[in-house]
Protein backbone atom coordinates (compact mmCIF):
# COMPACT_ATOMS: atom_id res chain seq x y z
CA UNK A 1 0.00 0.00 0.00
CA UNK A 2 3.11 2.15 0.82
CA UNK A 3 3.78 2.66 -2.71
CA UNK A 4 0.51 2.85 -4.46
CA UNK A 5 0.17 6.31 -4.10
CA UNK A 6 3.43 7.21 -5.52
CA UNK A 7 3.22 4.72 -8.39
CA UNK A 8 -0.67 5.86 -9.40
CA UNK A 9 0.30 9.95 -9.10
CA UNK A 10 3.56 9.09 -11.22
CA UNK A 11 1.59 7.00 -13.55
CA UNK A 12 -0.81 9.94 -13.94
CA UNK A 13 2.19 12.60 -14.23
CA UNK A 14 3.24 10.58 -16.90
CA UNK A 15 0.23 10.58 -19.04
CA UNK A 16 -0.65 14.27 -19.00
CA UNK A 17 1.77 15.27 -21.30
CA UNK A 18 0.37 12.38 -23.41
CA UNK A 19 -3.17 13.62 -23.25
CA UNK A 20 -2.23 17.26 -23.59
CA UNK A 21 -0.35 16.07 -27.17
CA UNK A 22 -0.84 18.15 -30.13
CA UNK A 23 0.73 17.81 -33.54
CA UNK A 24 2.85 20.62 -34.27
CA UNK A 25 2.83 22.77 -37.60
CA UNK A 26 4.58 20.47 -39.21
CA UNK A 27 1.94 18.05 -39.27
CA UNK A 28 -0.74 20.11 -40.82
CA UNK A 29 -1.66 20.61 -44.38
CA UNK A 30 -0.34 18.52 -47.40
CA UNK A 31 2.73 18.02 -49.55
CA UNK A 32 2.26 18.97 -53.14
CA UNK A 33 5.57 18.17 -55.24
CA UNK A 34 3.89 19.44 -58.24
CA UNK A 35 3.83 22.92 -56.89
CA UNK A 36 7.37 22.80 -55.59
CA UNK A 37 8.73 22.18 -58.91
CA UNK A 38 7.75 24.15 -61.53
CA UNK A 39 7.03 22.09 -65.09
CA UNK A 40 9.82 22.26 -67.76
CA UNK A 41 9.28 22.83 -71.12
CA UNK A 42 8.86 19.56 -72.27
CA UNK A 43 5.95 18.42 -70.57
CA UNK A 44 4.08 21.71 -71.39
CA UNK A 45 4.80 21.76 -75.20
CA UNK A 46 4.46 19.47 -77.84
CA UNK A 47 7.24 17.33 -79.02
CA UNK A 48 8.98 18.42 -82.47
CA UNK A 49 9.88 15.76 -84.55
CA UNK A 50 11.81 16.16 -87.41
CA UNK A 51 11.70 14.27 -90.74
CA UNK A 52 14.26 13.32 -93.53
CA UNK A 53 14.18 12.61 -97.10
CA UNK A 54 14.24 8.65 -97.57
CA UNK A 55 17.30 7.01 -98.82
CA UNK A 56 17.37 5.69 -102.24
CA UNK A 57 18.89 2.37 -102.73
CA UNK A 58 17.98 1.82 -105.94
CA UNK A 59 14.51 0.05 -105.54
CA UNK A 60 11.36 2.53 -105.50
CA UNK A 61 10.90 4.28 -102.61
CA UNK A 62 7.80 2.82 -100.56
CA UNK A 63 6.39 5.76 -98.68
CA UNK A 64 3.55 3.94 -96.90
CA UNK A 65 5.57 1.73 -94.38
CA UNK A 66 7.52 4.59 -94.09
CA UNK A 67 4.78 6.70 -92.97
CA UNK A 68 3.35 3.81 -90.27
CA UNK A 69 7.16 4.04 -88.75
CA UNK A 70 6.96 8.28 -88.51
CA UNK A 71 3.57 7.60 -86.74
CA UNK A 72 4.32 4.89 -84.59
CA UNK A 73 7.78 7.28 -83.34
CA UNK A 74 5.78 10.35 -82.77
CA UNK A 75 3.48 7.91 -80.20
CA UNK A 76 6.43 7.03 -78.67
CA UNK A 77 7.79 10.46 -78.08
CA UNK A 78 4.44 11.82 -77.11
CA UNK A 79 4.81 13.25 -73.86
CA UNK A 80 1.48 13.63 -71.68
CA UNK A 81 0.62 13.82 -68.18
CA UNK A 82 -2.31 12.44 -66.19
CA UNK A 83 -3.69 13.13 -62.83
CA UNK A 84 -4.94 9.99 -60.80
CA UNK A 85 -8.09 10.51 -58.64
CA UNK A 86 -8.04 12.16 -54.73
CA UNK A 87 -8.19 8.81 -52.74
CA UNK A 88 -8.88 9.08 -49.00
CA UNK A 89 -6.92 7.73 -46.18
CA UNK A 90 -6.54 6.92 -42.58
CA UNK A 91 -3.38 9.38 -42.77
CA UNK A 92 -5.06 11.87 -45.08
CA UNK A 93 -5.70 12.41 -49.19
CA UNK A 94 -3.46 11.06 -51.58
CA UNK A 95 -3.68 12.08 -55.16
CA UNK A 96 -0.46 11.79 -57.78
CA UNK A 97 0.37 12.55 -61.26
CA UNK A 98 1.77 10.31 -63.75
CA UNK A 99 4.25 12.34 -66.68
CA UNK A 100 4.14 9.02 -69.47
CA UNK A 101 6.32 9.42 -73.07
CA UNK A 102 4.94 6.75 -74.87
CA UNK A 103 4.12 3.92 -72.92
CA UNK A 104 6.71 4.52 -70.52
CA UNK A 105 6.02 6.15 -67.13
CA UNK A 106 8.93 9.15 -66.92
CA UNK A 107 7.89 10.65 -63.42
CA UNK A 108 5.54 10.30 -60.76
CA UNK A 109 4.51 12.92 -58.88
CA UNK A 110 2.38 13.50 -55.29
CA UNK A 111 -0.03 16.35 -56.36
CA UNK A 112 -1.63 16.05 -52.18
CA UNK A 113 -0.12 13.91 -49.77
CA UNK A 114 -0.84 13.72 -45.90
CA UNK A 115 2.44 16.26 -44.66
CA UNK A 116 3.96 13.72 -41.83
CA UNK A 117 7.11 12.41 -41.34
CA UNK A 118 6.16 8.65 -42.76
CA UNK A 119 5.05 10.14 -45.50
CA UNK A 120 7.70 12.44 -46.98
CA UNK A 121 10.50 9.75 -46.40
CA UNK A 122 7.83 7.24 -48.61
CA UNK A 123 7.01 9.77 -51.43
CA UNK A 124 10.31 9.38 -53.06
CA UNK A 125 10.64 5.29 -52.53
CA UNK A 126 6.79 4.89 -53.85
CA UNK A 127 8.56 6.85 -57.09
CA UNK A 128 11.10 4.93 -57.54
CA UNK A 129 9.41 1.58 -57.62
CA UNK A 130 6.99 2.69 -59.98
CA UNK A 131 9.70 4.05 -62.34
CA UNK A 132 11.92 0.94 -61.86
CA UNK A 133 8.29 -1.33 -61.71
CA UNK A 134 6.53 0.83 -65.08
CA UNK A 135 3.46 -0.26 -63.78
CA UNK A 136 1.48 0.58 -60.06
CA UNK A 137 2.46 -3.11 -58.58
CA UNK A 138 4.81 -1.84 -56.05
CA UNK A 139 5.42 -2.25 -52.60
CA UNK A 140 4.14 -0.87 -49.99
CA UNK A 141 6.20 1.54 -47.65
CA UNK A 142 6.93 0.39 -43.65
CA UNK A 143 5.39 2.88 -41.99
CA UNK A 144 3.52 4.58 -44.79
CA UNK A 145 0.98 1.59 -45.25
CA UNK A 146 -1.81 4.02 -45.56
CA UNK A 147 -0.30 6.36 -47.85
CA UNK A 148 1.90 3.59 -49.95
CA UNK A 149 -1.78 2.25 -50.61
CA UNK A 150 -3.58 5.48 -51.96
CA UNK A 151 -0.13 5.89 -53.81
CA UNK A 152 -0.58 2.84 -55.64
CA UNK A 153 -4.80 3.43 -55.89
CA UNK A 154 -4.02 6.34 -57.70
CA UNK A 155 -1.44 6.07 -59.81
CA UNK A 156 -2.89 2.64 -61.00
CA UNK A 157 -6.17 4.87 -61.96
CA UNK A 158 -4.29 7.57 -63.94
CA UNK A 159 -2.30 4.48 -66.18
CA UNK A 160 -5.86 3.45 -66.78
CA UNK A 161 -6.65 6.72 -67.69
CA UNK A 162 -3.69 6.84 -70.09
CA UNK A 163 -4.59 4.57 -72.21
Amino acid sequence: MKRAIPVLALSIAGLVPVWLYSPGPAHEGEINEAAAAPETQAQTQAPQTTTAAPKTSGAAPTTQPQQTQQQQTQQQAQTRTVSGPAVNTSEGVVQVQVTLQGNKITDVRALRAPNSDPTRMALPILKQEALKAQSADIDTVSGATATSTGYKQSLQAALDGAQ
